[in-house]
Formats: C-alpha cells, sequence, structure tokens
C-alpha cells in the first residue's frame, strides 16, 4: 500500500520501520518540514514529504500526534483527497501530562471522534493502547498461541477491515471493538489501555471499561 504518516515520534517512529521493512511505500512528515526527516528515511527507505502531500496519493493515511495539536495541521488538509483513503489516528488525549484541556472530550466526547470532527474525515482508531517498543518486537505469526491483540474502532467497516488486515500484516490480531463513538473502552485508563491481551483478553477488558473518565486522564478544575 502507499502509506502517508504524519508525526514521527514513537509510535510514528516505529510504524515507519515496520511498514517500510514490509514493503510498504511510506511517506513520512511532520510540523517541522522534511528536512528534518533525513535521518529516518535514510535508514528506512521512507520519502520525507510535507503534511499535505503525505495525504495525497496514498492509500491509508496514520495521524499520529498529540491531540494538543491536531488544529494546527491544515482546516483543508484533506481537500480533494478521494473519499476511500483510509485515516487511522493512533492519538490518546493526556489532558495532565501534555494537552491541556479540550472542552469536547472533557464534556464526554471520545477522542477520535474530535479528532475525526477537526480532520473533517471519517477515522479508524487504532495502535492506541500499545506501547512503540512492544509494536516494534512483539509482533508474531498469523495462529501463534497469546498474540497479542489490538482493539480497531471505526464506523466504516471496510476502512476497518483494511486496519485488521495491516495489523495482520504486522504480527498482531485486531478485534473489532465498534463504533467511533464506542472508542471509549479503549482510550488511555480503561483495561485495555497499556497491556498485551491476547483477543480473547481485549474482548473481555473492552466488556469491562467504564465511560466515566478516572481522574489521572482528566483536566483539573
Amino acid at each position: 500500500m502507499k502509506i502517508g504518516i504524519i508525526g514521527t515520534g514513537n509510535i510514528g517512529g516505529t510504524l515507519t520501520r515496520r511498514l517500510t521493512a514490509l514493503g510498504h511505500e511510506v511517506a513520512i512528515a511532520n510540523s517541522r518540514g522534511p528536512a528534518t526527516l533525513r535521518d529516518l528515511a535514510a535508514e528506512t527507505g521512507a520519502t520525507a514529504v510535507t503534511v499535505r502531500d503525505a495525504v495525497r496519493g496514498r492509500d491509508l493515511v496514520i495521524i499520529t500526534i498529540p491531540e494538543k495539536n491536531i488544529p494546527n495541521l491544515p482546516a483543508d488538509l484533506f481537500s480533494g483527497v478521494s473519499d476511500a483513503v483510509v485515516v487511522v489516528d493512533t492519538g490518546n488525549y493526556y489532558p495532565q501530562q501534555r494537552d491541556g484541556a479540550i472542552a469536547e472530550i472533557e464534556a464526554g466526547m471520545t477522542e477520535s471522534r474530535w479528532v475525526s470532527e477537526r480532520l473533517g474525515r471519517p477515522v479508524v482508531k487504532a495502535f492506541n493502547n500499545i506501547y512503540a517498543q512492544h509494536l516494534r518486537e512483539h509482533g508474531l505469526p498469523r495462529g501463534t498461541p497469546k498474540r497479542i491483540a489490538l482493539p480497531v474502532a471505526g464506523d466504516d467497516p471496510a476502512a476497518k477491515a483494511i486496519v485488521l488486515r495491516l495489523l495482520d500484516e504486522l504480527g498482531f490480531d485486531g478485534v473489532d471493538a465498534g463504533s467511533l463513538d464506542d472508542s471509549w473502552r479503549q482510550q488511555p485508563g480503561t483495561p485495555v489501555y497499556a497491556t498485551d491481551f491476547d483477543a480473547e483478553g481485549v474482548r473481555r477488558a473492552l466488556s469491562e471499561a467504564k465511560r466515566e473518565r478516572g481522574p489521572a486522564w482528566r483536566a483539573p478544575t
């Protein structure tokens, strides 16, 4: 696939390395410009581009930047981009640790629904509950007992199916976690967050999630 990745931190950099190794054509972008990505591009064979070019001519785009930086993306970023392009949001809301208060999320909107509304595009939520090191090192062949599984939430079954296939390529089982409005079940502080459960464990953890955010995951009042 032709994949664009916006954000090259822990998850973005790991996905760049893993996806290029699998033979995908990857373009990478960040807020500082292509020149700052020369080392990662040379290491992986990815192409360093502008943020706008990262979404054009792609089959799938991964947005992996802090929530507080989502509004800084161009408002017309996806203007003219085919509706068939799958957009993946890996983000998490850390109000105390990083992002500050985002009123809509504090009022109960799921993180990825908020991202989707900012982007003006449907998104699939994935890769948000796994440590980057585990994403890099713990993939296993399909059928391996206790293979790590990751939840995938979104409103478009076809888009989710593409992301689930990509997870399988990377060495992980995927679990359909429902609609984007169900994605609160995989947000920080829930039983599936920052875990390495297999598929059965992920389904159980999703079912045990409680909607209310714990104090560590809300903005101070």
